[in-house]
């Protein structure tokens, strides 16, 4: 993926600074779905930076940002607290997601210095409150109205979890990696149309359980909330 940069901070409708957002996550397609739905959905931050290593991250012209989100479990061997410690110093906050919530984790990513640290199966919106909490700031009028007291009660931070053979879980987890259909097939092994039915029968699924997977970024976000991104 390549960064979208900007100079300086621009201003949004609400009248107010928008915030610099970087995110640092190994997987391509993952970040462009948070950056799509961020800026869809949430006018008062702009992804300068979408870095899928280390070192895209920390040489940007766009960084430090303001806020930047960190996977805590980058395939690379640099710790989460060098990660944090090196965001924090250069002036930026930090908010770490993961799918491995452990108090572990938690108490390395708090020790280094980060300012929240949130699962990835929390619905993108629960993310973006916490980040304006972590920034001080409130929620454009327009992004209020989105969000009435009966929607946030009945809305799950915990997700239900469909059951996945495992060709269908194989199958999952090289899709959303991103491998076509045709390369799911290559990999496992097995005809076009198998790869096709296994991740058919993944979407129906996460259809039953109320969760919709019927569009790729979709899909994507399942398995983020659920880790299958590994």
């Amino acid at each position: 993926m390549s960064s979208r940069l900007s100079a300086v901070p621009v201003r949004g409708d609400t009248g107010g600074a928008v915030v610099r957002l970087a995110i640092l996550d190994d997987h391509e397609v993952l970040l462009d779905t948070l950056s799509s739905w961020i800026e869809r959905n949430a006018p008062d931050f702009d992804v300068v930076l979408g870095a899928a290593n280390w070192l895209e991250l920390v040489q940007s012209p766009a960084f430090p940002t303001d806020l930047v989100f960190i996977d805590f479990q980058l395939k690379e061997a640099i710790s989460i607290e060098a990660r944090v410690r090196t965001c924090r110093a250069a002036g930026a906050k930090v908010i770490v997601l993961s799918s491995l919530d452990t108090r572990e984790a938690r108490d390395r990513a708090f020790a280094a210095g980060a300012s929240e640290f949130l699962t990835k199966s929390l619905p993108m919106t629960a993310v973006m409150a916490a980040a304006r909490r972590v920034m001080g700031i409130e929620a454009p009028d327009d992004v209020q109205r989105m969000r009435t007291p009966a929607s946030d009660a009945t809305e799950p931070l915990q997700h239900l979890k469909p059951k996945l053979s495992p060709g269908e879980e194989e199958a999952f987890k090289l899709y959303v990696s991103g491998h076509s259909t045709r390369g799911v097939a290559q990999h496992m092994n097995v005809q076009y149309e198998t790869a096709k039915t296994y991740l058919r029968r993944v979407r129906e699924k996460y259809a039953k359980v109320g969760r919709p997977a019927g569009k790729k970024a979709e899909l994507i976000r399942r398995a983020a909330e659920d880790g299958y991104l590994e």
